[in-house]
């Protein structure tokens, strides 16, 4: 661009020695220079590479605080990278759009660049975006949509890229000795400016004077710390003088220009980019103009030759009686005299006389013919048509026997009233005659008279012109009383502009459009709308165009020298006005460095995205900003992303105290807290690929972008408002001005507010110039300006990012610091917003701990008279004096709380007066933030994954049973107890923290009061080095880091530091834990990264359950919290549901292989026990637990490393062979030991054979709930079938083991689901082991063939596959209950017991008086999908899932019942004492409850069987997508809940149970199941 030819912008170095030497044939763009620093650029330079991480929602948009993302200026290109995760909807086939150039050339709004997502779905999906250039671009990802063959476009997502304001820096305004630096030259060479670093000050130019003497301005500016001038428009101005009412938009204004060739060549074009230039290169100024999009002026000469470019009755008919009321009322108004009305308005009387008689006037003009059809000429057009036939028959709703309002209805409704409520001509509201016959032939079939037929249709006509009239009147009225109030504004009312007498140049009103001098010949076509604005409309809705009746109400408070422009939808509508304005908007782009969009809110969103993509071109680094008056956050961020508006203008002065400005400036000044965690926490580092797929790898830091608010352009006054000593007090601009300088945001000022002007100037009269002064005595606040502007500046390009504000009285304190340095300043000031006061009012001592404080400077201002003498060629401001108040000093103190700085507000400081102090932490290493940060990988990273256990995760229960008692969790008051012990628990809170920079949480408050979280964390570790001594590294790292900060940092910084140490170490942990599992989970998504962390939580050491009775070792808990420690640790069923997915499929198999070799020691009538409680007391009474560990063996054998060799380790065995109960220490335990394959063996055998026994210590003792019947155990195989069946009535020996507990319900000792019989998912636990076995012992690598069993009385062999294929036969036909009743008699079945077809039965041969319980509609089946394939239909298997998809499939676990059944009881509530018998204590756990673990199996086998014989057998994906989406509920859980897990259970739809573990081992395990599944198939 123009202005910017002698520049040298720096770009990276790029060697392009390996590349071809062709010259490009056209110029490279900043895209292209973008992609070529990532693909051939050096790497010498090791600074990482920004990676800003955009996460999107599994639809394929932002969320709620991510629609808006603002991205730093490219000064060295870095990385935009957005990510969905694996599996999302909007990952199905997804593409992803953004019209940001990814491939290099130009930016077009409308071409959009493709990357296509890869369709991996156990990895995240990234696309990185490399930004190398500013602007404003859109984005959306676009995937296969639910109805099939249709795609759907995501939620579209913003981001804007900052521009390069390339700028002369000055020299430090603060010399070491903090005195001011009298010398203000430009440095040499150009730096960016931050926009946070810009101070701007408005100049009107006309005002100014000739081009010729602008540079003493740019001098004034320069001084008084200015680095960009704000220029009102400087184009050629209209009749009015108003610098927003612009005659011609390609010249700039002529009086500007004493040598008149400098206007005559080109219209001052390249005049004004001279010295603009030199504004820039000489002054260190930017330039930043106002751009007019909405208006032209009245008298502008292309109007004549385009009266299209305005809105015309020609072009917008409904025009027509807005130009008519308007016509009338000039002519009303030019009468008055004639009417003997008044011409002055002197009083409320003379506006009531005048409204009265313009009333009267407007109804003798009989508006209502523009609403109403006309009955007389109706009446001829209908008898024309029934009479010579010429009707058109009625195609609308059936009209016959229908009352008159019914008839209106139907026919307003049909659309056949031409002209509707259209207002554009008188009668133009109309029926065509032959529509009308046609009507009220249909109407009324039985009249055939012409005359009644007539009759009829006038009927209908009045009732519509019923409502017409009404329409009519209502306008009216607010039009007359619109014109009422702006009369009295504009002639009566103290603040408004009191215009004096009426006449024709000052009409009652302004008039609503301008009437070119071709209007007297055409006025429909040369009579313009002008523009304005309206109280409260909607910025989105054109008020120019149907259906607004705007102008005809008279609501638009209009400027009257400003002809409303008519873009139209687009440049085809109105081709020479969009050329015409283009080239207008690209002109200036070329020349100045931005843009404020003027009345932005009424500009046509579509007119200035188009606007300012051209003007980038132009200039590719424009910076753009605009005021809004949305009066709604949303639109104005709707504006903001649309147009890429860099800054939206905000103003100090609409703070109405001093309550409200610290609001603001906390809003839009503060910028990060004091002590804000910073990017630190939440980085991560890694090795960045090309973006382009071509180039070397970078280091580059990950940094989480979570969604920016629009920037600030902070005013202290804008130039078209009142000034401060009509709003408060003139006294007030000093100590506003100093704070809005102090604002983390561009700031911007006014040059009267400086100088004091004492009002608002008027635009369009004020015809003075301004006074050059400088910043002598008669400058106003200018010198305070100067240091303050200039130190603004610094503190931007030095990163003075954190701040505090503080309100007390009139008081407000407002401290900036650099975090890295903990350098500051901070700013006292004395607000002055009521009139007259001197006194000092009160603040607090400010205390500032372990603080030096140095005082800079602080002025006083004194106003001698509040008016200022009559000047008629010079604008001039009030004799206003400020003083420098003497050397302050900040004396030293030391409390309970160590030393500090305190700052005294003199004895003379009154209203309006502030001082400025330099602050500096004392004590505080340099290198505490790299300290912090730093060492966490060597510290944790010999930890094994129980030793990580610790350090990690750790509930109370846990962490006091390995204590004895002496650790629980951290207690924060106001929060309380965290959940878990370990860095986990520490995180949860720390995310949000970290997140919202939430200060103010209770944690922050309790770093802050003490160093109790410090020494608990060092502390706990500490004491466990006899247990684990490898936690004595971590206890030390943590230990000297923490201790590092409690003798150095304030306690206001302390959260700060603890946030660093935290995350840090928390980082590390869970990458040295992820790095421990397996290949599945190292390169897997961030929901396996969790899930497998499962792992890590449930298995840990705790004193009280062991795997071992003489010694403790580490065993997985089957949930948390309830499941801590003690007896109710270890279960055998939830372990080996669990030990596949949290054990195998993470690569911990030694812990899977502790726990089979555990369990299978406890072997006892041939099942293994479902309460280990540390293998001293177990209980058997589970049928399931024993089939669920050959499971597990099997899994072993098969995914571990040499996993078949476990069949041959020998286990010692805890009870003799003749399964007589012994302790633990008894000489009889352990007496014998077996391998495992002979433990499998005995298995099956004892099954083969039955079971039949009476629990150990049968009775209350052992459990207080059961009846002495249910103490019984009895499994059997029935040899017909090959099932096993047991259990009884009394007893509930599956996973479904909830006992009645209720004497008052009658249910104490009754089972829920006592499932006795064949319950499904043992039968295909049963047959996958059989059909393993038989494929081992074929091979020769198991040493047994089968069972002896006893068959009809003669025992004999039964061959493990003959076994098999004897369940495989019967599966079908007992379990499988068919849709068509007609095929009922192939099942055994009772069909009426039937309540639901399509399914598999939950249990096959319950008891005697429950077989209905058979036919339950339950979620177990799927789990003999998974483990048993064979011996399901595929087809009525997939049918089956789908049901289960439907009916029992919840947000977070399948429904335990159908909810169809007559037992369905979804809430569960173990403490609920009422006499229901399906309820009371619980008993329902299982009857509707929804559970985690089962959705695993669930996905699992809808996997196998729909990619099988369902739409996944052509399309995979499609069944992926479909799996994934159903776990998108668990995504969002196991990230935002403070277990880090998945529940247990929760109530219906997914609600909270109270009594459920919060995280449970086999909900997370199950889930890590299928994702390993979908891993293998991926593969």
């Amino acid at each position: 661009m123009a202005s910017l030819k002698s520049l040298h912008i720096p770009r990276p170095p790029i060697d392009f020695s390996s590349t071809a030497a062709a010259e490009p044939t056209t110029p490279k763009t900043p895209a292209d220079e973008g992609i070529e620093f990532f693909e051939f650029a050096s790497v010498d330079d090791k600074s990482p590479i920004r990676i800003y991480e955009l996460p999107l929602d599994p639809d394929g948009g932002p969320n709620k605080e991510r629609t808006y993302v603002r991205l730093p200026p490219a000064t060295t290109p870095y990385v935009l990278r957005v990510t969905i995760d694996a599996g999302t909807p909007a990952s199905k086939n997804g593409v992803f759009k953004t019209n940001f150039p990814l491939d290099g050339g130009a930016f077009s709004r409308d071409r959009f660049t493709e990357r296509k997502l890869p369709i991996d779905f156990s990895k995240p999906i990234k696309v990185d975006l490399p930004i190398s250039c500013a602007g404003a671009f859109m984005y959306w990802v676009e995937f296969d949509g639910v109805v099939p063959d249709t795609r759907t476009k995501g939620r579209e997502g913003y981001f804007n890229v900052d521009p390069i304001l390339l700028v002369k820096p000055r020299v430090p305004i603060l010399l070491p000795d903090l005195t001011i630096n009298s010398k203000r030259d430009l440095e040499s060479e150009y730096v960016n400016l931050p926009l946070d670093g810009i101070s701007m000050i408005t100049l009107v130019s006309k005002w100014m004077g000739p081009v010729s003497g602008w540079r003493s301005h740019f001098q004034e500016a320069k001084d008084r710390g200015y680095n960009m001038i704000h220029w009102t428009p400087i184009q050629e101005r209209g009749e009015s003088d108003s610098p927003y009412s612009i005659r011609n938009q390609l010249a700039y204004d002529p009086s500007m220009f004493e040598d008149k060739s400098d206007f005559e060549t080109d219209g001052g074009v390249s005049k004004i980019e001279e010295i603009i230039r030199v504004a820039r290169e000489d002054y260190g100024l930017l330039s930043l103009t106002d751009v007019v999009l909405n208006h032209t002026s009245n008298d502008c000469p292309w109007l004549r030759e385009h009266p299209e470019a305005g809105y015309s009755p020609v072009n917008s008919p409904h025009l027509t009686s807005a130009l008519d009321l308007d016509t009338a009322i000039l002519n009303f108004s030019n009468s008055l005299t004639k009417r003997g009305l008044p011409i002055q308005v002197t009083s409320t009387d003379d506006v009531e006389t005048l409204t009265h008689a313009l009333t009267e006037y407007l109804k003798s003009l009989d508006f209502w013919q523009y609403y109403v059809l006309d009955v007389k000429a109706e009446r001829e057009k209908i008898t024309e048509a029934l009479s010579t036939g010429k009707i058109t028959p009625w195609d609308g709703p059936n009209v016959a026997g229908k009352t008159t309002v019914e008839h209106f209805k139907i026919l307003k409704d049909s659309g056949k009233i031409d002209g509707y409520r259209g207002l554009t001509g008188r009668f133009s509201t109309k029926v065509d005659g032959s529509v009308a016959a046609g009507f009220v032939k249909a109407a009324f079939p039985e009249v055939s008279s012409i005359d009644a037929l007539a009759d009829g249709w006038i009927e209908v006509v009045d009732v519509v012109n019923v409502s017409l009239y009404e329409e009519w009147g209502e306008d009216t009225k607010v039009a007359l009383e619109n014109i009422k109030n702006r009369l009295k504004y504009t002639r009566l009312d103290d603040h408004g502009p009191k215009l004096g007498p009426i006449s024709e140049k000052s009409p009652l009103v302004e008039p609503y459009f301008t009437r070119l001098p071709e209007a007297k010949a055409d006025p429909l076509k040369y009579s313009l709308a002008n523009n304005g604005w309206i109280w409260n409309a909607n910025p989105l809705e054109n008020f120019a165009s149907p259906p607004s009746k705007a102008y005809l109400r008279r609501e638009v408070i209009v400027w009257n020298d400003c002809v409303k422009l008519r873009y139209g939808s687009g440049p085809e509508d109105n081709p020479w006005l969009w050329d015409y304005i283009l080239k207008y908007a690209t002109t200036l782009a070329s020349t100045f460095q931005g843009f404020r969009i003027d009345n932005c809110h009424s500009t046509p969103l579509h007119v200035g995205v188009r606007v300012l993509d051209a003007a980038r071109v132009a200039n590719p680094n424009l910076y753009v900003c605009a005021e809004l008056f949305t009066g709604n956050e949303e639109t104005d961020l709707l504006f903001v992303r649309r147009l890429g508006l860099n800054s939206l203008v905000r103003e100090a002065g609409n703070a109405w105290d001093p309550k409200e400005f610290s609001r603001l400036l906390y809003r839009h000044g503060v910028g990060k807290p004091l002590g804000s965690m910073g990017e630190a926490c939440l980085t991560v580092n890694e090795e960045l690929s090309p973006p382009t797929g071509k180039g070397p790898s970078r280091p580059a830091v990950v940094i989480p972008h979570n969604g920016s608010a629009p920037h600030a352009l902070f005013y202290d006054l804008t130039h078209d408002n009142e000034s401060y000593l009509h709003k408060r007090s003139a006294e007030d601009a000093l100590s506003t001005g100093a704070l809005v300088t102090f604002s983390w945001s561009a700031i911007a000022s006014v040059k009267g507010f400086d100088d004091l002007y004492p009002a608002l100037l008027d635009l369009v009269n004020e015809k003075r110039h301004y006074e050059i002064t400088g910043l002598a005595e008669n400058s106003g606040i200018a010198r305070a300006k100067m240091l303050l502007n200039s130190l603004h500046a610094e503190m931007a390009n030095q990163g003075f990012e954190e701040g505090h504000v503080h309100q007390e009285n009139d008081y407000i304190v407002l401290h900036r610091v650099q975090p890295a340095t903990q350098k500051g300043y901070i700013l006292v000031a004395h607000t002055a917003f009521t009139k007259g006061s001197k006194d000092r009012g009160y603040i607090d001592p400010i205390k500032l701990r372990s603080t030096r404080v140095k005082y800079v400077t602080g002025y006083t201002i004194d106003i001698s008279a509040y008016e200022t003498a009559k000047d008629e060629t010079t604008l001039r401001g009030l004799p206003g004096k400020i003083t420098e108040i003497p050397t302050i000093i900040a004396p030293r103190g030391t409390d309970t709380e160590g030393p500090y700085s305190e700052i005294i507000v003199p004895e003379y400081f009154p209203p309006g007066s502030f001082m400025l102090f330099e602050t500096h932490l004392e004590g505080l290493d340099p290198g505490l933030d790299q300290l912090c940060a730093s060492g966490a990988e060597q510290a944790f990273r010999d930890l094994n994954l129980v030793e990580l256990n610790v350090v990690l995760f750790r509930c109370e229960g846990e962490e006091r049973d390995a204590t004895k008692g002496e650790i629980g969790a951290y207690d924060i008051p106001g929060t309380g107890k965290l959940v878990y012990c370990g860095l986990e628990g520490w995180m949860h809170p720390l995310r949000h923290i970290i997140r919202y920079n939430d200060l103010g949480h209770s944690l922050c408050a309790n770093l802050r009061q003490g160093t109790w979280a410090f020494d608990y964390i060092s502390g706990r570790l500490s004491k466990q080095t006899d247990t684990f001594p490898r936690l004595e590294k971590p206890a030390a790292w943590f230990k000297e880091r923490f201790d590092k900060v409690k003798a150095t940092v304030p306690p206001f910084l302390r959260p700060k530091y603890f946030a660093i140490i935290i995350s840090e170490a928390y980082k590390a942990v869970r990458r040295i834990a992820i790095e421990q599992c397996s290949e599945f989970v190292v390169d897997g998504h961030s929901f396996t990264h969790d899930l497998a962390l499962c792992s890590l939580q449930m298995h840990g050491q705790v004193a009280s359950a062991s795997l071992d009775p003489g010694k403790i070792t580490p065993s997985l808990a089957a949930g948390l919290p309830h499941f801590a420690g003690s007896w109710a640790r270890c279960w055998g069923r939830d372990v080996f549901i669990s030990l596949r997915g949290l054990f195998l499929t993470t690569g911990n198999f030694e812990g899977a292989r502790r726990h089979i070799l555990a369990f299978a020691s406890t072997l006892k009538h041939g099942l293994i026990p479902n309460l280990l409680d540390s293998v001293r007391n177990p209980r058997y009474n589970s049928r399931d637990s024993p089939w669920w560990m050959l499971q597990n063996i099997q899994d072993y054998c098969v995914m571990a490393p040499v996993g078949y060799s476990i069949l041959n380790e020998s286990v010692k065995r805890r009870f003799p062979k003749d399964d007589t109960w012994v302790p633990w220490d008894d000489p009889k335990a352990y007496a014998f030991s077996g391998t495992i394959a002979e433990i499998i063996q005995e298995i099956l055998q004892r099954h083969a054979e039955g079971i039949s026994f009476r629990e150990h210590n049968a009775g209350p003792n052992l459990d207080m709930q059961m009846k002495d019947e249910g103490f019984q155990i009895d499994v059997k195989v029935d040899w017909n079938t090959g099932f096993t069946l047991g259990g009884s009535e009394y007893n509930c020996g599956t996973w479904m083991d909830k006992m009645g507990e209720s004497a008052k319900a009658g249910t104490k000792g009754v089972p829920g689901t006592p499932r006795d019989g064949a319950p499904v998912e043992i039968i295909g636990l049963l047959f996958s082991t059989l059909r393993w076995l038989s494929e081992l012992s074929d091979k020769g690598k198991f040493p047994f063939k089968g069972v002896d069993a006893t068959i009809d009385g003669v025992q004999r062999l039964v061959t493990y596959k003959e076994w098999a294929e004897l369940i495989h036969k019967s599966f079908e036909r007992c379990f499988y209950i068919p849709l068509d009743p007609s095929k009922d008699p192939e099942y055994k079945l009772s069909t009426g017991l039937i309540n639901r077809r399509g399914i598999y039965k939950d249990v096959f041969g319950s008891g005697p008086g429950r077989e209905w319980s058979d036919y339950q509609f339950r979620p177990n089946f799927p789990i003999a999908m998974v483990v048993a394939p064979e011996l399901f239909n595929p087809v009525h298997a997939l049918g089956a899932l789908r049901l289960a998809d439907q009916h029992l499939r919840g947000p977070l676990g399948m429904k335990t019942l159908d909810a169809a059944d007559l037992q369905y009881r979804p809430q569960y509530d173990n403490s609920n004492d009422s006499d229901d018998p399906a309820i009371a204590k619980g008993r329902n756990y299982h009857q509707g409850p929804e559970w985690g673990w089962p959705l695993g199996y669930f996905l699992r086998a809808y996997l196998y069987f729909d990619t099988k014989v369902g739409q996944g057998n052509t399309d995979p994906t499609k069944t992926l997508h479909k799996l994934h989406e159903a776990l998108l509920p668990s995504r969002h859980h196991i990230q935002n809940d403070p277990w880090a897990g998945l529940p247990e259970l929760t109530n219906d739809n997914g609600g909270y149970c109270s009594d459920s573990c919060n995280t449970q081992a086999w909900s997370s395990s199950t889930l890590l199941d299928f994702l390993e599944d979908v891993h293998k198939f991926s593969s």
